[in-house]
């Protein structure tokens, strides 16, 4: 589910902000995760998990730093295991398809019938997630911010779906306060959509267009291909990728704005 479809802006996105706006403070925080996951799983139902195993891990670092601290030691080796964990589990999704087929090979060398495995993807999202997880645990052992003792708030911090699959990357300090307190006023709100509406017409009005007219361009054949198209096709392009993430990076501030960030 991308914020340009239409799924998301006429079902999704109303639906999550008349229940925001009509549940109490006290829920805002568990209706956010719960829209978050579902947002999330819509695009990944399986790796949906992975994401929750990220929380849980980082939850518990979060909480072995801060135990270590009040035993009066750093909690260096807290942060070494979190760290190694949070980008092993990047490094494994991010290069699966490679051990699988360098296994197959090995295999295949000695004559012994490689199985058959089932070729992954890498996970929406995952590096965006596993680097905002680390930001947690630095924070937390350079005494930035205390550790998070609940667990709904820090699944909040990692799956909050504005800034889940394309960033952007946010530090927990940054927002650790408005996480458990915030508020949400006209004048924010307004900003908010007003925002949103600047990044979506830069995704669908200037960069998809372009990233059409660069995908012509780039399926023409050698023979037929100018240097003027093709550099045409290099500018389209280059811009088709500023335009998206920059006006992705816009919707996503502008919906944090809306529910209170």
């Amino acid at each position: 589910m991308s914020f340009s479809s239409i799924i998301f802006i006429f079902f999704f996105l109303p639906l999550v902000l008349l229940s925001y706006l009509l549940v109490g403070s006290k829920f805002r925080n568990l209706l956010l995760l719960v829209a978050s996951l579902i947002f999330y799983a819509w695009g990944e139902p399986v790796y949906v998990v992975v994401m929750l195993f990220s929380i849980l891990v980082n939850y518990f670092f979060g909480l072995g730093i801060g135990r270590a601290q009040e035993r009066g030691e750093r909690g260096y080796w807290v942060l070494c295991f979190a760290v190694l964990a949070n980008i092993g589990l990047l490094v494994f999704f991010k290069y699966a398809s490679l051990l699988r087929l360098n296994f197959s090979n090995v295999l295949a060398s000695v004559e012994w019938m490689p199985p058959d495995l089932q070729q992954g993807h890498l996970p929406l999202g995952i590096s965006f997630f596993t680097f905002q997880a680390i930001s947690y645990v630095v924070d937390v052992y350079r005494k930035v911010t205390p550790p998070q003792r609940n667990l709904l708030n820090m699944g909040l911090f990692i799956a909050l779906f504005p800034k889940l699959m394309a960033g952007p990357i946010v530090r927990y300090h940054d927002i650790a306060e408005q996480i458990v307190k915030r508020s949400v006023r006209v004048e924010d709100f307004s900003a908010g959509v007003e925002r949103f509406v600047f990044g979506l017409s830069k995704k669908v009005l200037i960069a998809n267009p372009l990233g059409n007219m660069a995908d012509m361009i780039f399926a023409l054949q050698l023979s037929t291909l100018s240097t003027l198209t093709a550099w045409l096709g290099i500018v389209c392009y280059t811009l088709q990728v500023y335009f998206d993430f920059s006006g992705y990076s816009d919707m996503a501030i502008g919906l944090g704005r809306m529910f209170g960030f």
